[in-house]
C-alpha cells in the first residue's frame, strides 16, 4: 500500500523522473528472483541436515550405555560433529546470501537518490521541474524502496517458513488407517473373549512379502493359547493384529463371531487388556499408571491388580505408596517393576482378553511362578495369549502354536508338539538339558 501510494504521487510530481523508479524496481525484482531460486532448494535441504543432526543427537542418547560399552566415544563424536558441520556450512551459506539483500537494498537506495537528483537537477536547469516538485518526488521515491526493503525482510523468512509449512502440512494431510468403522456392529452381551482366526495374511506396508500367511487358530475362553517360533517367525505381529495396531491384509479376526474390524476402536480394547514385550510407563503417580486403562477403577480393584502383578510389595515400601511419584518412562522403578505394573495395568481393565507379549522376561523365575499361579486364577474364564521365548514359559499352556517364517507349523500341547513338531522339537532341544528331553520325551509316549 505505502509502494502503491508514493509511486502513485512520485509520478504526479514529476512523471519524466517515473522511469528511476521503475529501473530501480526492476533490479530488486531480478535481485529477488535471483536470491529466492538459490535459497528455497537450500533451505528444504537445511531442513532436512537439521533432522540428520537431530538423528544422530538422539540415538546418542538413546545409545549411550552401548556406545559406552563399546568405547565408541570418539566414532559418535565424529558421526555427530560430521552433521553438524554439514548443517553449519549450509546455515552460513544461507544466511550469507540473505544477508546479501540488505546491502543491496542500500545501493539501489542511494543510487536512486543520487540519479533523482542528478536528472533532477537537469530538469529544473532547463525550466522543466521546479525544486520543490523534485524534493517531493525523491521522498516518495524513498517511500517506494523503503516499502520494498521492508518487503524484502519479509521475504527472508518465506523460504524457510513455506519449507516448513509444507513440512506441517504432510503431517496434518496424513490420515490414520486404523479408524472406526461406519457402520459399527456391537459384541454380543454375553460375550467371552473368544478370538478366532480366519485364513488371515498380513504384509507390513511397502514389503514385499507377508509376515504371516493362512493363519487359522481357535483361542477359547478359559483356556491359555501360547505362542513360539524362532526370531521374525512373527509372533508379536500376530498378537499385535488383535488390538488392531495393524489391519489384516487378508482373512478376518472375529471376537466373539464378529469381525474386529466392524467394532468400535473404544470397544475392542475395552475387552483387550495388553501387555507389551517392553513394560511402558507414564509420568504420573503408581495409581495413575495403573488406573491408566481404566480411568473408573477404585482403589480396591487398583490394590487388587497391583497384588495380583505381584507388585504390592515394591510399591508398599515407597514412601507414598500408591501416590508415589513414576518419572517419564518410569525411569525411576527397574525393569522387573515397571513389568509389573504394566500387568497391574491390564489386569485393572478387567478384559475377556489378555495379552502378553513375552511380558514375563523381566521377571525372575520366583515373582514369575507367582504370578503366575495367581493370574490363572484371576484369569480361569478368560482368553489368555502368551508369546514366549523359553519353552518352560509357555508349556503349561492349554495349546502352543509354533510359528516358523510365518506360518503356523504345529498346534497341540506341549507333549503332543514334542511328539509331532520338528520345530518345536528343535527349539526344546537348543532350551532344555538332556534329561529334561528325556523326561519329556517319556511323558509323550504316555509312560508317565
Amino acid at each position: 500500500i505505502m509502494a502503491i501510494g508514493g509511486l502513485q504521487k512520485a509520478m504526479n510530481n514529476a512523471p519524466d523522473l517515473s522511469w528511476i523508479i521503475a529501473l530501480a524496481v526492476f533490479i530488486l525484482f531480478v535481485v529477488f528472483a535471483t536470491l529466492f531460486t538459490i535459497a528455497v532448494p537450500r533451505f528444504k535441504k537445511l531442513q532436512a541436515l537439521v533432522d540428520k543432526l537431530n538423528l544422530v543427537a538422539r540415538e546418542n542418547l538413546v545409545g549411550l550405555k552401548v556406545i559406552r560399552a563399546f568405547h565408541n566415544e570418539k566414532i559418535e563424536q565424529k558421526k555427530f560433529q560430521e552433521a553438524n558441520t554439514e548443517l553449519n556450512k549450509m546455515n552460513l551459506f544461507v544466511n550469507r546470501l540473505m544477508m546479501l539483500l540488505d546491502p543491496i537494498m542500500t545501493l539501489v537506495m542511494n543510487f536512486s537518490s543520487v540519479a533523482i537528483v542528478w536528472f533532477g537537477a537537469h530538469l529544473i536547469s532547463s525550466g522543466n521541474l521546479q525544486i520543490g516538485n523534485m524534493m517531493a518526488f525523491l521522498e516518495y521515491a524513498m517511500q517506494v524502496i523503503i516499502s520494498f526493503l521492508l518487503l524484502s525482510m519479509v521475504f527472508i523468512m518465506v523460504p524457510r517458513a513455506a519449507v516448513s509449512v509444507r513440512r506441517v502440512g504432510e503431517v496434518l494431510d496424513t490420515f490414520p488407517s486404523i479408524t472406526n468403522p461406519k457402520s459399527p456392529k456391537k459384541l454380543p452381551k454375553d460375550a467371552k473373549g473368544k478370538i478366532e482366526f480366519k485364513d488371515v495374511t498380513f504384509t507390513y506396508p511397502d514389503a514385499d512379502l507377508p509376515v504371516l500367511s493362512d493363519i487359522n487358530f481357535v483361542a477359547e475362553p478359559g483356556q491359555t493359547t501360547a505362542f513360539i517360533g524362532s526370531t521374525g517367525s512373527g509372533k508379536s505381529t500376530l498378537i499385535n493384529l488383535i488390538p488392531r495396531f495393524y489391519d489384516v491384509s487378508a482373512g478376518q479376526i472375529l471376537l466373539d463371531g464378529v469381525d474386529i474390524r466392524n467394532l468400535k476402536l473404544e470397544d475392542l480394547s475395552g475387552q483387550i487388556g495388553y501387555v507389551p514385550q517392553k513394560g511402558v510407563l507414564f509420568s504420573g503417580t503408581v495409581a495413575s499408571n495403573i488406573k491408566y486403562g481404566n480411568a473408573e477403577a477404585s482403589d480396591k480393584l487398583v490394590e487388587k491388580a497391583a497384588k495380583i502383578a505381584q507388585a504390592e510389595e515394591f510399591i508398599s515400601e515407597l514412601k507414598n505408596g500408591y501416590k508415589s511419584e513414576i518419572a517419564q518412562g518410569g525411569s525411576n522403578v527397574s525393569g522387573g517393576q515397571r513389568q509389573r505394573l504394566s500387568i497391574a495395568r491390564a489386569i485393572a481393565v478387567e478384559p475377556n482378553v489378555y495379552i502378553f507379549d513375552d511380558s514375563f522376561s523381566a521377571l525372575d523365575f520366583k515373582t514369575d511362578a507367582k504370578l503366575r499361579a495367581v493370574l490363572a486364577k484371576e484369569t480361569k474364564n478368560k482368553t489368555v495369549l502368551i508369546v514366549g521365548q523359553r519353552i518352560n514359559t509357555i508349556m503349561n499352556a492349554d495349546k502352543i502354536i509354533v510359528l516358523n517364517e510365518g506360518k503356523i507349523v504345529g498346534q497341540g500341547t506341549h507333549q503332543e508338539l514334542m511328539k509331532d513338531c520338528e520345530v518345536y522339537q528343535e527349539i526344546a532341544a537348543s532350551q532344555l538339558s538332556e534329561d529334561d528331553l528325556q523326561k519329556m520325551s517319556i511323558a509323550a509316549k504316555g509312560v508317565l
